[in-house]
């Protein structure tokens, strides 16, 4: 047999890099994803526990004024920024934005991604819904509340759907945009979307700090696992590579 070019063996050895690349990132999503699962199950037994009680206290009284409990700290702009930030976490938002992204996908005739992206939303807040009412955690009853609440305190649900849907959009944006930098700009807007909610949440006295820190925990596990399933699919060809 004839031997191999240089220019075979850098390409195999270019192949192979590559393959040890997308190995490795399989496998750290697969830990981040267990990581998250196991810290969630931790928080939420030292919740139950009693152990974040004063922590949480500390931490929601700490958002208001002085002598004021009424009255969360800062100007009266900021109160109502907080509210239009915390609207981005909101069940109206979240499925308007689904439903945008799903019609796009689905007018480039791209099926599977447009199914990926309704099962990651649509599971994530089946989840949630069945973790609070599993839960059960009261609502804080320090401070008044500066937005209506219907359900359970923990985790929180804002927090969880806007960690499902930003960061499972970011991801699949930045998995078709070449440039590094671009990546990089999807990804950390996704996660500072994010943090705002679970922050505004906190600021607006209707969550507990840790419920803030499960949703988030909580969230961003499923949109890994929604991230590693999409990678699973398009390599057994079952979902679009591409947004072209």
């Amino acid at each position: 047999m004839p031997e191999k070019t240089p220019d075979r063996r850098q390409k195999g050895k270019n192949i192979f890099h590559v393959l040890a690349q997308v190995e490795l990132g399989v496998l750290a999503a697969l830990l981040l994803v267990v990581g998250g699962i196991w810290g969630f199950v931790e928080l939420a037994d030292e919740v139950l526990e009693g152990e974040t009680r004063a922590l949480d206290k500390k931490i929601l009284l700490s958002l208001r004024s002085a002598g004021d409990l009424t009255d969360p700290i800062g100007p009266h702009w900021f109160e109502e920024v907080m509210r239009d930030l915390t609207a981005l976490g909101g069940m109206a938002i979240l499925v308007m934005l689904t439903l945008a992204v799903v019609g796009y996908l689905l007018m480039q005739h791209k099926k599977g991604m447009a199914l990926l992206m309704v099962a990651s939303v649509g599971g994530g807040l089946l989840l949630s819904l069945v973790l609070k009412y599993g839960f059960d955690r009261p609502r804080p009853d320090l401070v008044p509340h500066g937005s209506y609440v219907m359900t359970a305190s923990f985790p929180s649900g804002h927090s969880m759907l806007a960690a499902v849907a930003f960061l499972t959009l970011g991801g699949l944006l930045a998995e078709y945009t070449k440039k590094r930098r671009l990546k990089i700009y999807v990804l950390s807007l996704s996660v500072v979307l994010t943090l705002l909610v679970g922050f505004s949440r906190v600021y607006l006295g209707v969550h507990w700090p840790t419920d803030v820190l499960a949703g988030w925990t909580a969230g961003a596990s499923w949109a890994l696992l929604c991230w590693f399933t999409a990678f699973w699919l398009q390599r057994r060809g079952q979902i679009e590579e591409d947004l072209d």
